[in-house]
């Protein structure tokens, strides 16, 4: 199998004049943390993580936030179709291997894994898998450089990033600011840590000792040189392993360009706060602030040829819009960022939140609708392990 020796080399990227409002500093000017600096986070801009937590636990009392039955939860499944070799193919393929985590071939013969999470609970306090992850780590046939939009145990699993590493050990992490601390104190170096709106270049090439040979006697010879250009740019969510850690490390969204394709990873993230008593598509809805930041993503980054965007883990609106995207969100994101297609994610694995689980692609499908878009082949739901190449 051939191997790479990586570089990689950060600058600041394009961004808009108010690209640093998300920073938290104290009065000697050091960074201590970051917000979610728009209007569109709404009434949880200003609140504290003692007052969220009571105003979660009060809903809970009132019956607000019912938990979804998973009991009989059909959610379509297939065996991945990795690509056998890094060359052979024009197009990019993104692969859902269930929740977050998507493994992405660039026809460059860069691989990208995002967000891993294989554990059948995330947490000790969370819900268990109600489908299974596509694959097994070690499945892959090359793994470069795996993203992270932020560290909730959902999105970033150590226990799956130590098992990555003995696996791939040449493989590359990316990660927001101040993220970097956990992976150097566990032995991981090869790590990049970015600013939203930071760009870098990733540059792989072949090692002398693997010229002479290919992945695979059977295929193509591995390509001499690999490059990406990254970059790391605005989400409205949070982050936080332990209430002490609150909002210490930045989240974001990730995008990728290799190979003459493009790939938007939105992470996890909210679009508009809607507050109780408004209904989303109700009166005073459309009024509501949107975040500006993915129209200012599709402007300086965009357009891309496929977004990854999350569709579930969305109510009730009044308790997670500001954090989570709904389906319709989720479209009005994908116009914002000028994606030319879409996949869904972030639904399918764990009931996180209250809406029936095999809701988000029905309710996607109406979105879609009413703005007039194609209902299929535009903004997709795939199979868990499917493959869809662009």
């Amino acid at each position: 199998m051939s191997t790479y020796n990586c570089t990689v080399s950060t600058q600041p990227g394009a961004a808009p004049e108010d690209s640093r409002l998300h920073h938290v500093k104290d009065k000697s000017g050091k960074l201590v943390g970051f917000v979610n600096p728009f209007p569109s986070f709404g009434r949880w801009k200003d609140m504290s993580l003692l007052k969220a937590g009571f105003v979660y636990f009060r809903y809970k009392a009132e019956g607000k936030l019912p938990v979804p039955d998973t009991s009989n939860a059909q959610i379509p499944t297939v065996s991945p179709s990795f690509l056998s070799s890094r060359t052979g193919s024009s197009s990019l393929r993104s692969t859902w291997l269930g929740h977050a985590s998507y493994f992405v071939e660039f026809p460059s013969g860069f691989r990208a894994l995002f967000d891993p999470v294989f554990e059948e609970k995330y947490s000790g306090m969370g819900p268990k898998r109600f489908s299974s992850p596509a694959c097994k780590l070690g499945d892959f046939p090359a793994l470069d450089a795996i993203f992270i939009s932020h560290n909730h145990p959902d999105h970033l699993s150590y226990t799956s990033v130590k098992e990555l590493v003995q696996l791939y050990p040449r493989v590359h992490f990316f990660v927001g600011l101040n993220e970097s601390k956990w992976f150097h104190d566990n032995g991981i170096k090869a790590v990049t840590e970015m600013d939203w709106w930071d760009d870098a270049e990733m540059v792989l090439e072949r090692t002398l000792s693997s010229k002479a040979g290919s992945d695979d006697a059977n295929v193509s010879p591995s390509p001499e040189r690999i490059s990406a250009r990254v970059s790391f740019l605005p989400s409205q969510h949070g982050s936080m392993r332990t209430p002490l850690d609150y909002n210490k490390t930045l989240w974001g969204s990730w995008a990728i360009t290799s190979g003459d394709k493009s790939l938007w990873f939105a992470g996890d993230t909210g679009y508009r706060c809607v507050p109780e008593g408004i209904e989303e598509l109700g009166p005073g809805f459309d009024e509501l602030p949107r975040n500006p930041n993915f129209s200012q993503i599709g402007d300086l980054r965009g357009p891309f040829n496929v977004g990854i965007i999350p569709i579930g883990a969305y109510a009730p609106r009044m308790m997670y819009s500001g954090v989570h995207a709904s389906p319709y969100d989720a479209v009005e994101i994908f116009q914002d960022t000028k994606c030319k297609n879409a996949l869904a994610m972030h639904w399918g694995t764990w009931a996180l939140t209250s809406e029936p689980v095999e809701e988000p692609p029905e309710k996607l499908k109406e979105a879609l609708k009413i703005k007039g878009l194609a209902e299929t082949g535009l903004f997709d739901v795939c199979a868990i392990g499917e493959s869809c190449d662009f």
